[in-house]
């Protein structure tokens, strides 16, 4: 494959960065000013928290992650799992972590996830650990609750004294909070250390508090003053809090890293849609299956009606329906005769084919598009700044709420004042997580990168969606985007003693070398009349203009009016006044013009009537001549046409846009409009998902078609709509929740939330904003 038209896939910035040895995130050695030298490597670090830590023992950590052997190097830290060494991991919410092999975040402490998706979903060390863990807490639990609930609630007693129930109950309690719980302490434990306070901070605490303070009233009873004793001289205890909050915890953590699984089901059933082999045709003409991995670029390959093609390819003979609808999101089978591209993946209806391989492996449109929505599911939507703002206070704020709700329950509340402030200082602690703030935005983003690439809409990343969903107006190239783009010479008009044979000669062989589509009907043309062409030199292509070339001696130009006329070529009033595209001129004498008939796209006139009807503006920009651009804005409904337009006029025409106040997309065909989709607020690139389109726009729609647009839009909408719920449930769900459990009701009503509540409303927040990304998934476009 050219190295030019190689996908640039976008890697988040820190990729190339080095690890930090003290939490393990990826730094910018040219951006961070902390650094240390030690022994003659210098290290760097995302923080002064971490170079100051890493200053005062260094050997400590060089011993958990190898030195990185010069400043220029880095080595990663030895994997926490030795059957997935070889993967990357990072974090949902904190995609500048990476890491080698499962683990959780130094940031959030969040379950790590692999960069790569593998065609079959992976086991997850981690859940099924937190699910070992569960079911103990929960076989442990169960008892307690019973024990510390059923002589105050259910009138139960057993013939045991209050002393050795309540050591019962820290047995129970034991194992739960220091076995099942220990992941949860140990993140809490490095989020103190590293002082990237998260959820796990304040779960962390709240279980300690309330398990440390039984424990204590179980062990040493007497240290304990009369103000946290019961009317009848006891001490409270909490085992059952403590325990409850741990398994509660583990529930959620479990469904969230089940439903968390989910999201990547859409780039799993696209690495599906290869098939393992290929039917190879041998020199002899024999078939042979070979495994997928074996075809070269050159093949012969044979697919069978019902087949998945397997790489992308020409057809060579046969013609069939290829159902392209996987990549596509187009119901409609494709036709498909020689001559024609046929993708990876995509299936073939009833005819058989010979295809011969053009791309193979990791250079197929099903492998970029697989890369390109992984890449974007790590990426970061603008609006998460504001849930990243909340979450950088947050815990604080909580950890000083749960603070203040401690010394007013201690003071002015009802006997036993001080076990009542640690109960309800715990709730604070557990039900302000703040989890489901961090995951509202990359759950819907994940979700809406997968439902997108399943309707053939590729987002670069998650601003793309952002901006998409808020655009209004469009403005769209004519050929190729509103027409069909396989143009066919309709009508020529020649200089007197010039025959029609000439000029189709000297301009088919001039424009050979282009790719533009009028390029393409004249040498179609030419060839389909039986004309030799010439040999073409010095060609040179000036986009949206026309093109210059020598052909047999003579100094050609092929555009538009106006370029040759700014090469001083006089044209005749009659070769303008027609509904001629391309002029010809020799030597610096016009020749002949070319008429075209590039018929409308049936999907165009619905598909800018539903555009306007949302309330997007839809303009046309296009090169060609004023007379056919008017012709066709009239066919669609389009008010707003400029035509003879250059690649420049597009970039200023879309600058005007902006300065109105418009938030604009361009949709190009990625190639001559690639500068004016680079300055839109959003790009799109219309196409077949060429690697050209990919490189050039935030938004590739592998099928180029206007409805492609709509869905599109309508798919950035519902996933800011579904963006703004999540974080509108977490906001109001903390909003509520903390006061609540501070005690705000107990005044007027008598109530006061229990922490085993507040670790159940907890966990369902998470699970509430995950459900409502999954919805995502099932969105009708």
């Amino acid at each position: 494959m050219d190295k030019h038209h190689q996908p640039k896939m976008m890697l988040p910035t820190a990729q190339a960065g080095v690890r930090d040895p003290v939490c393990e995130m990826t730094v910018d050695p040219e951006k961070t000013p902390h650094r240390f030298a030690y022994k003659g490597v210098t290290y760097f670090f995302c923080c002064e928290h971490c170079l100051a830590r890493f200053s005062a023992n260094p050997d400590a950590y060089l011993q958990a992650a190898p030195a990185p052997g010069a400043a220029h190097t880095h080595a990663a830290p030895a994997p926490q799992a030795p059957a997935a060494a070889h993967a990357m991991y990072t974090c949902p919410m904190h995609p500048e972590v990476r890491k080698p092999g499962p683990g959780s975040c130094p940031l959030c402490g969040m379950a790590l996830e692999p960069l790569e998706v593998a065609a079959e979903e992976p086991e997850n060390p981690e859940l099924a650990d937190f699910k070992r863990r569960f079911w103990v807490a929960l076989a442990c639990s169960l008892p307690l609750f019973a024990l510390a609930m059923g002589p105050s609630h259910w009138g139960w007693h057993l013939p045991v004294s209050p002393e050795a129930l309540t050591w019962l109950q820290a047995l129970l309690a034991t194992p739960v909070v220091l076995w099942a719980g220990w992941p949860l302490l140990q993140r809490a434990w490095q989020s103190i250390l590293l002082r990237a306070l998260n959820m796990f901070t304040l779960i962390g605490v709240g279980v300690v508090a309330a398990y440390a303070f039984s424990l204590a009233a179980t062990v040493f009873p007497g240290v304990f003053p009369a103000s946290l004793r019961l009317p009848d001289g006891s001490l409270p205890v909490y085992f059952e809090a403590a325990a409850g909050i741990v398994t509660l915890v583990l529930l959620g953590q479990v469904l969230e890293l089940l439903a968390r699984g989910r999201t990547s089901q859409a780039i799993r059933s696209l690495l599906k849609l290869a098939p393992p082999t290929a039917r190879r045709l041998k020199e002899d003409g024999s078939l042979e299956e070979i495994p997928l991995g074996e075809v070269k670029v050159g093949d012969h390959l044979q697919v069978r009606p019902g087949d998945r093609v397997p790489v992308d390819g020409v057809v060579i003979s046969g013609q069939s329906q290829v159902d392209e609808s996987m990549m596509t999101g187009e119901s409609v089978p494709v036709p498909k005769k020689a001559g024609d591209r046929v993708f990876a993946g995509t299936v073939n209806s009833h005819g058989a084919l010979v295809i011969r391989a053009e791309k193979v492996g990791s250079d197929t449109l099903l492998a970029h598009i697989v890369q390109l929505v992984a890449e974007a599911q790590r990426s970061r939507a603008p609006v998460q700044r504001l849930a990243d703002k909340v979450a950088a206070v947050f815990v604080p704020v909580v950890l000083a709420v749960a603070a203040v709700t401690f010394v007013i329950w201690a003071w002015v509340g009802p006997e036993p004042r001080l076990a009542h402030a640690l109960v309800n200082a715990v709730a604070v602690l557990i039900i302000a997580c703040p989890c489901a703030l961090g995951l509202a935005t990359p759950m819907s983003v994940m979700v809406a990168m997968g439902r997108g690439a399943r309707a053939g809409v590729l987002f670069r990343n998650a601003e793309a969606i952002e901006l998409l969903a808020k655009v209004d107006t469009l403005v769209v190239d004519k050929t190729g985007t509103l027409t069909e783009g396989k143009p066919s010479l309709k009508a020529s008009h020649f200089s007197p003693g010039v025959s029609e044979e000439q000029a189709l000669q000297l301009v088919a062989s001039a424009e050979k070398p282009s790719e533009h589509p009028l390029a393409s009907a004249l040498v179609a043309e030419a060839q389909k009349r039986g004309l030799e062409l010439l040999p073409c030199e010095g060609f040179q292509a000036h986009p949206g203009q026309g093109i210059e070339a020598t052909v047999h001696g003579q100094k050609v130009l092929v555009g538009s009016a106006a370029f040759l006329e700014k090469h001083g070529v006089l044209l005749p009033e009659a070769a303008k006044s027609g509904d001629a595209s391309v002029f010809l001129a020799a030597n610096g004498v016009f020749l002949a013009s070319f008429s075209y008939a590039d018929p409308i796209k049936p999907t165009a006139v619905k598909a800018i009537a539903e555009l306007q009807r949302e309330g997007v503006t839809v303009v046309m920009a296009t090169g060609d001549r004023r007379e056919i651009a008017q012709r066709v804005a009239w066919e669609l409904g389009i008010s707003r046409v400029y035509a003879e337009v250059s690649p420049q006029g597009k970039v200023e025409l879309v600058e005007k846009l902006k300065a109105e106040g418009k938030i604009v997309a361009m949709a190009g065909d990625g190639i001559n409009d690639a500068p004016s989709l680079a300055a839109a607020h959003v790009g799109i690139a219309m196409g077949t998902g060429t690697d050209v389109a990919m490189e050039t726009a935030p938004v590739t729609l592998v099928k180029g078609d206007l409805t492609a647009i709509l869905r599109a839009r309508r798919l950035a909408k519902k996933t800011m709509a579904n963006i703004k719920q999540n974080l509108f449930w977490a906001f109001i769900y903390n909003t509520l929740g903390v006061p609540i459990a501070a005690g705000v009701l107990y005044p007027v009503f008598g109530l006061a939330l229990s922490p085993v509540i507040a670790a159940a409303a907890m966990s369902f927040s998470s699970l509430s904003v995950v459900g409502n990304a999954l919805r995502l998934q099932r969105t009708a476009l």
